[in-house]
Parts: structure tokens; C-alpha cells; sequence
């Protein structure tokens, strides 16, 4: 009976090692932690985990794990596998460049302005110092002349009181408007540059701060007063400028009240009548300095003028977009996949259409490049499909 009973557990044991895997013990436990770990890593999330993934500045940060829906794909890399070099090597094209440094190069900045201004005046000194006696009006000093006539013609001013009188200094004179305008040009470009940067940080900082705080404290914190006060000193030195140029033409140049203020407006708005202007080499030498100063402090005020009236509308967009009701027919517009559902990034690009910071011509762009680097046409993109893709072109 003993012997029956060994036998009938050998036999048993016998079949249990037959259908057991080949695999060591501590390989089976690992595998089990392993999908124990996966089944952790499925808790439910919180209601702002995608929040604090979009609004994360760390690129190397915690990516969240979402539950796949039924029919998504899911694609894992093989710890195994060797690393793609699209992984660890930065591209070294044109491309790669950061925004910042690639608006850098294409715009230029105040310090080449300057420096192309300073040119102007030399090479303008110069030339028309050689060619004065081409030039027909009152005169005082060569040199004075030739610079105080470079400051008329970019500026725009022409008072009249100096003139090219033949063919040669009136090429000159064509060649010496058009590159005062272009510097003049690039001054304004500069000057819009930094307007749009200013609404773009305006903005995200806006979003940021509804993400972390309530709108009343959002809209406390962000009601600055900074753009109000350059507004003010360029307000305050634009009337220096004025009462300025006003005394001065009346005590030296000895013209009216009147006339003197009458002289200055024409000046800093670049009309240049020509009836009434600086005549004496004690005042062109002041005009020199002052009308290009009068002419760019005019520019600042009108410009900060402009950004605060822009700021406020940018303000009250904002409010309005962040702080309304989203109803089903957002929801609607928002499904950019037709899935019946609205991620988080299909949610922000929603908001940021309606402000106005992309359009639809931008998100048409953008997914046909998706298209193109999704070689299996997955919905998803990996290394492997970088890495078919840069082979294939």
C-alpha cells in the first residue's frame, strides 16, 4: 500500500515537472514582480496629473502612463536592445538650434543698428564734405554742414535750408534716403520684434499662473505696471524734448514763441516745411543731436502707447478664453481625431486657436509632418520610425 502511494506521487510529480517551464526560479520571480509592477503602475490618476505633465519644464520628467483604450497600440522598448543614435546624439543640422538663438540670427539687433548708423553718418560726413560746394543754402562750418545734412535727409526732416544743387549730389542725396530709411526700417522691425515677444510672454505667463492660482489672484499678479511707467518716461522725455527745442530756437536761433514751437513739431514728426529751421552753427550743431533724440523718443512713446493699448486687449482675451464655460460645441471643434473624446493636448490646442496663437493652416502643417515620420502609420511615433525615416530621405 506504501509502495502503491509513492508511486501514484512520483507519477504526479513526474507530470507537474513535464508541463513547468525550463526557466530557474529566480527568473519566475522576477517575471512576477515585474507584472506586478505593471498592475501598480495602473492606479488612477489624479484630475491635474496631465496638468503638471504639460506645464513641466523638465524634459526628462516622469511621463505619465495612461491606460491604453481597447484597439490602441502600445509600443515598449526592449531594455535589451541597443539604444538608437537618434537617442544620444543631438542633430547637428541648422535645425536643431533652440528658438531663441534661431530668431537671434535672422533678427538683427540694437547693437548692428548702431553700428550700421554710425557708418551712415561717417561715410555721409565724408562724402558730402568733399562735395559742399554742390550744395546750395546757408552755410556755416564744412563739417557741421555735411553732418547736419545727413541727420535732415535720414530723418526724413528736409528742412530745405541746405540743398543738392547738381546732378552728383542729387544721386547722393537719393542714395543717402533710401539707407537712412532702411536703417530706420530695421529700427522699427526691432522695435515690432520686441512688441510680439512682449504679448507671447504676456500670454503664457497669463495661462501659467491660471494653471497654478485662482483668476482673481492670476489677474492681481498679473496687472504690472511696468509698460506704464516706460510709457510715462517716454512721455516726460518727449515734453523735455519739446520745451526744450522751444527755448532754444526762441533764445538762439530768435524766433517767435510760436515759431519756435511751430519748428519743433515739424521737426519731431519729420514734416520739415523748410520756412523756419536752425541757421546758426551753435544751433545745427544742437539739431544735430537733438533731432535724431527727438525723432527716436517720438518713436518709443508712440510704440509703448501701442503696447499698452495691445497689452490690455491681450489682457481681456485672455480673461475671456481662460475664464468662459466650455460647452459641447467646443468639445466638438476640440476633437481634432473624431474619437468622441478630448485629450489634454487636443484641449490646448483648441484654446490656443481661439486666442489666435495658431491657426488652422499651422495644425494642417503640422500633422502632415507627423504623417511623413509615422512610417508604419501607427498614430504614434519612435525612435524606429525616426530612424526609417531619416534613411528614407
Amino acid at each position: 500500500m506504501e509502495r502503491r502511494r509513492l508511486e501514484l506521487s512520483g507519477r504526479a510529480r513526474g507530470e507537474s515537472d513535464m508541463w513547468a517551464p525550463p526557466y530557474p526560479d529566480s527568473l519566475v520571480r522576477g517575471f512576477n514582480c515585474d507584472v506586478n509592477s505593471q498592475q501598480i503602475q495602473h492606479k488612477p490618476m489624479s484630475d491635474n496629473s496631465i496638468q503638471r505633465a504639460l506645464l513641466s519644464d523638465n524634459p526628462d520628467a516622469n511621463v505619465l502612463q495612461r491606460k491604453p483604450s481597447q484597439g490602441a497600440k502600445r509600443f515598449r522598448r526592449c531594455r535589451s536592445a541597443p539604444r538608437s543614435e537618434t537617442d544620444e546624439k543631438p542633430q547637428e543640422n541648422g535645425l536643431s538650434l533652440p528658438a531663441k538663438e534661431l530668431f537671434s540670427v535672422v533678427r538683427p539687433s540694437f547693437r548692428l543698428v548702431g553700428f550700421l548708423l554710425f557708418l551712415y553718418l561717417l561715410a555721409g560726413v565724408v562724402i558730402f564734405y568733399l562735395v559742399m560746394d554742390q550744395l546750395s543754402g546757408k552755410r556755416t562750418n564744412r563739417v557741421l554742414d555735411a553732418l547736419y545734412f545727413c541727420i535732415v535727409t535720414m530723418t526724413s526732416v528736409g528742412y530745405g535750408d541746405l540743398v543738392p544743387n547738381t546732378d552728383t549730389t542729387k544721386l547722393l542725396a537719393c542714395v543717402f534716403v533710401f539707407t537712412g530709411m532702411a536703417i530706420i526700417a530695421l529700427f522699427v522691425s526691432k522695435s515690432a520684434d520686441y512688441l510680439v515677444e512682449k504679448q507671447e510672454v504676456l500670454f503664457f505667463k497669463a495661462l501659467h499662473m491660471n494653471m497654478k492660482c485662482g483668476e482673481a489672484k492670476m489677474l492681481r499678479q498679473i496687472e504690472t505696471n511696468k509698460t506704464k511707467y516706460k510709457f510715462y518716461t517716454a512721455a516726460l522725455l518727449l515734453v523735455t524734448a519739446i520745451v526744450v527745442g522751444t527755448v532754444f530756437l526762441w533764445k538762439v536761433e530768435k524766433l517767435s514763441l510760436v515759431d519756435s514751437f511751430y519748428c519743433v513739431c515739424a521737426t519731431i514728426t519729420t514734416l520739415g516745411y523748410g520756412d523756419k529751421s536752425f541757421s546758426s552753427q551753435l544751433g545745427r550743431t544742437f539739431a544735430v543731436f537733438w533731432i535724431i533724440t527727438s525723432t527716436i523718443i517720438l518713436a518709443l512713446f508712440f510704440m509703448y502707447l501701442a503696447e499698452i493699448y495691445t497689452e490690455r486687449r491681450q489682457k481681456m482675451l485672455a480673461k475671456w478664453v481662460l475664464t468662459r464655460r466650455v460647452t459641447t460645441m467646443d468639445l466638438e471643434a476640440a476633437d481634432l481625431d473624431s474619437d468622441r473624446k478630448v485629450g489634454a493636448a487636443e484641449f490646448v490646442v483648441y484654446k490656443l486657436k481661439e486666442l489666435g496663437k495658431i491657426s488652422q493652416e499651422d495644425i494642417s502643417s503640422f500633422l502632415e509632418e507627423f504623417d511623413k515620420l509615422d512610417v508604419d502609420q501607427s498614430g504614434t511615433l519612435s525612435t524606429y520610425d525616426l530612424t526609417q525615416a531619416q534613411s528614407g530621405q
